[in-house]
């Protein structure tokens, strides 16, 4: 009797416990863009000895196209990746958009009504708002822990590119009212900024678990794409590059840094800005820079490898952010630290601010003034020595706060102690 006890426990202790880790936006097998995030995630939880399901899109964020979901590559991860349907937009930031993540919302919801008993926890990003309420909303049911990865805010976020009186407050009324429906239903956040982690603490009264993640990057695959592709991007003798890697949107101050590059003209010798990325504001910076006759070269989209070349190539990497920009700690730090250069911050953030300041590898300069950011560059361009220094803090700080392999075993044991 007493080794059929034995026996049963012993069983019981080997059936694994199935996490749920939702997401609209991931780059999966060989895809070229996206996010790595939640697929590292997920991937770290399978390592800890969890079963785990990816659950996302059938449409290709970045790429905005479907996936082909019978692709073998798909089913040869190391979780389980389940795609939601979902009709997919041709914008960042339009109705069609809004409406898709509403009808992808309704089949994650379909998806959890037939896998009842399935999940031992779900672990999902914010924003899209539904798509997270989807989930809180069926751990509740479930009787299960719900984790909410807040890496930005909606609909704080939005108002960067629509901000009419009443009208903004209308149109985004349902966004600010799911996101204080998931804030008020977790059970824990992981935020990628401090200011994202208690962001939840505005809206419950209930304390919460919380902790803070860094977007953070892949520190081996940077450093394989920089020797690798080394060759490929060729520095001039007597050049300095400045230069800004990300998206060129409302966000992000590109503008002040392409003047800043006009006004350094016989100040500041060979100076090259280099700015990696696409996005809608491109046409416009680049009219911007022929006028002014700027020394900017427009480098367009690269694959995570050739970035990490052109950045560790660079003299300075600039963090460009405009004044009302809600970001905080935003993606690209991690790789910008990575490179070992030393960092131009103009994100107005305090989180971000004082992270600079602590960590000694670069400067604050205040967003949207040419005059304090060229002078930056200039004092920069003239003290080798402090930017070797600054450059050594930033790698440092790469290494021990960004790099996820490191970084996301928080995440990893804030899951194990909730699905006990």
């Amino acid at each position: 009797m007493e080794q059929n006890v034995d026996k049963q426990r012993c069983e019981a202790r080997e059936v694994k416990k199935r996490i749920a880790v939702v997401t609209l936006g991931v780059k999966l097998a060989d895809e070229v863009r996206g996010y790595t995030r939640f697929r590292k995630i997920a991937q770290l939880l399978v390592e800890a000895g969890f079963e785990v399901d990816l659950v996302t899109s059938s449409f290709q964020h970045w790429d905005k196209a479907h996936r082909d979901v019978t692709r073998e590559v798909y089913s040869q991860l190391p979780y389980r990746v389940v795609f939601i349907d979902e009709p997919g937009y041709s914008r960042n930031l339009d109705l069609k958009r809004i409406a898709s993540h509403r009808v992808a919302a309704k089949n994650l919801e379909a998806h959890f009504q037939a896998n009842r008993g399935r999940y031992s926890l779900i672990y999902s990003e914010i924003p899209p708002n539904d798509m997270a309420l989807c989930c809180a909303r069926f751990a509740q049911e479930e009787g299960i822990p719900y984790v909410a990865d807040i890496n930005d805010l909606w609909p704080e976020a939005m108002r960067m590119a629509i901000d009419v009186p009443v009208l903004s407050d209308i149109a985004f009324f349902p966004f600010a009212r799911d996101a204080k429906k998931v804030y008020r239903l977790l059970d824990a956040a992981v935020g990628t900024s401090d200011e994202y982690a208690a962001r939840p603490g505005l809206d419950r009264s209930e304390p919460y678990r919380h902790i803070t993640v860094y977007v953070g990057n892949d520190l081996a695959a940077f450093d394989e794409g920089a020797a690798r592709f080394a060759e490929e991007v060729c520095k001039p003798e007597g050049e300095f590059w400045v230069t800004y890697a990300g998206t060129l949107g409302k966000s992000y101050d590109i503008a002040t840094l392409v003047r800043a590059g006009a006004a350094l003209d016989g100040e500041c010798p060979g100076l090259r800005v280099k700015i990696l990325g696409d996005g809608p504001d491109r046409e416009s910076l680049e009219d911007l820079a022929r006028s002014l006759c700027s020394p900017v070269d427009f480098l367009g989209y690269q694959d995570y490898g050739h970035m990490a070349a052109w950045l560790r190539k660079s003299d300075i990497t600039v963090n460009s952010l405009v004044k009302q920009a809600p970001q905080s700690i935003v993606t690209k730090i991690g790789d910008y630290l990575a490179s070992g250069r030393p960092m131009i911050n103009t994100g107005s953030s305090p989180e971000m601010r004082g992270k600079v300041d602590a960590g000694g590898f670069g400067v604050n300069v205040e967003a949207e003034d040419v005059a304090l950011l060229a002078g930056a560059i200039k004092a920069l361009a003239e003290q080798p020595g402090a930017c070797r220094i600054m450059g050594t803090r930033a790698r440092r700080l790469a290494e021990s706060q960004f790099d996820q392999d490191v970084a996301y075993q928080e995440i990893v044991k804030l899951v194990q102690s909730l699905a006990r």
